[in-house]
């Protein structure tokens, strides 16, 4: 293994070679260079993408591919499994439609080497419409492994498509995201994170534009039975990580926005993102 870092990503037939370009030039463009991209295809996607990744000539690339449809979490696990015998140092993640800053690896880089007992680095993310226009909205995070623990009483700490991981995290937690709850495969992770005694933080950067769209908020709203494995996952946490009532409220709270018509689930967005 000659280079320092991998960046893991997944794509999947809604992802446009609008998106994909964007955000794979975005990596490859980075300031930091020692990594490799490895990139999943979670089933078939679209032939621009496809002929758009098979003609880059970039030797950091390298791209898998699978017939079925599996989902992020396999996905992602399926990348982790060849990465793990590699021995690199940091294991970024990247979405196929954002757009991650020149300098985010070189600065989450630069936080991991002076704070060897963090394992995984997230930053601020700002919001950007589908048409790549900024929303007039930047998130920050918790930035330190405090105040993200006491955070994820609440809510996830990291914007994950942000996150660069510590070897050690992996090592802690056993090489994979879990699929016990669909859709919630970063929260589980995060969970288990704290389980086994990883610390997580944020640099005050920002180092994503984070693609939002009016769909992701119909989206979300899935009904009841996912707004429960919802609170569930959330109740779970509250006992394993020894959280106080108001973790319950939260969990409560969250639940009845999830059964929510989705203009209201976009307005707490706003008030409480």
């Amino acid at each position: 293994m000659g280079r320092k870092s991998a960046v893991i990503m997944s794509l999947y037939r809604n992802d446009t070679i609008e998106f994909v370009t964007l955000a794979v030039e975005s990596i490859l463009n980075q300031s930091y260079t020692d990594f490799d991209l490895y990139i999943q295809y979670d089933g078939p996607i679209k032939d621009e993408v496809d002929a758009y990744l098979s003609h880059l000539n970039d030797k950091r690339i390298h791209i898998y591919k699978r017939l079925e449809n599996k989902g992020l979490a396999q996905s992602l696990n399926d990348l982790l499994k060849i990465v793990k015998p590699l021995e690199y140092d940091y294991i970024a993640r990247m979405d196929a439609d954002d757009i991650s800053t020149t300098d985010r690896f070189e600065k989450q880089i630069h936080y991991l080497q002076s704070h060897s007992h963090i394992d995984m680095v997230g930053g601020a993310i700002n919001e950007i419409d589908e048409k790549g226009m900024n929303r007039g909205k930047v998130t920050s995070y918790p930035c330190t492994s405090d105040e993200c623990r006491a955070f994820f009483a609440k809510r996830n700490p990291v914007a994950h498509p942000t996150v660069m991981f510590r070897r050690s995290f992996f090592d802690k937690t056993g090489w994979h995201y879990p699929t016990d709850y669909v859709r919630n495969e970063d929260t589980r992770l995060w969970h288990e994170g704290y389980k086994h005694g990883c610390k997580i933080a944020n640099i005050p950067d920002v180092v994503l534009n984070f693609r939002m769209t009016d769909d992701m908020f119909k989206n979300r709203r899935n009904g009841k039975a996912f707004a429960k494995s919802q609170l569930e996952l959330r109740l779970q946490i509250k006992n394993d990580l020894g959280y106080g009532f108001m973790a319950v409220v939260y969990a409560y709270a969250m639940y009845i926005l999830m059964i929510s018509p989705s203009w209201l689930l976009k307005f707490a967005y706003k008030v409480l993102r």
